[in-house]
């Protein structure tokens, strides 16, 4: 079987600022769009068996620089849908609340087209992705690759490992990084975190 291998997106200006960046559609910077090519090397060291991506451009974007072709776009994929949260950075949101912390207390509702998460509604999306995955590794011979973002590919990991959705909170994910999750005597784990070349 293979392995499972996380990219989190390159870098986008948001990124930069700080800012909570669920379902708003930024492009990649250029130092993103670079982020996005040094994963190339790394991925295409493994035989890739299945590729799956979040729709939005900043995924998709490093999904192309990176080199992965025959992709499969998949909403599961797409970041924490942070609600009224969306474009904030937690610097102002902890003015008001001096104890939020994203991964226990979830998000405030926002409009319709966004609104909002709770951690637990985020799991249930990573679990249906994670049997997604399980499915593509039983079916062929290669390792399984989802390009998608920071917190979504967090709670993700927790899930994988058998830890509640606000596990995601003990795996601190840069951007423009590869993380390899594999099995060790039948139990999944962490093989490699945050790697760059």
């Amino acid at each position: 079987m293979g392995d499972l291998l996380l990219v989190r997106h390159g870098e986008t200006e948001w990124a930069l600022t700080g800012q909570h960046t669920g379902l708003t559609d930024l492009p990649l910077t250029e130092n993103g769009r670079e982020e996005a090519r040094r994963v190339a090397p790394l991925v295409g060291s493994y035989h890739i068996g299945a590729v799956f991506v979040s729709p939005l451009q900043r995924a998709r974007e490093t999904a192309e620089l990176a080199g992965l072709s025959r992709v499969t776009v998949d909403r599961d994929l797409v970041e924490w849908d942070y609600g009224a949260y969306e474009g904030v950075t937690t610097r102002e949101i902890q003015r008001t609340r001096p104890d939020w912390f994203l991964f226990d207390d979830g998000v405030p509702e926002g409009p319709p087209e966004h609104p909002g998460e709770t951690p637990e509604e985020v799991g249930a999306r990573a679990d249906r992705m994670l049997s997604k995955v399980d499915a593509a590794l039983a079916n062929n011979e290669g390792s399984v690759v989802l390009v998608s973002h920071g917190h979504f590919l967090r709670v993700l990991t927790a899930r994988r490992l058998g830890l509640p959705p606000s596990g995601g909170a003990h795996f601190l994910l840069a951007t423009g990084t590869v993380s390899r999750l594999t099995f060790e005597h039948g139990r999944p784990v962490i093989s490699g975190w945050n790697l760059r070349p």
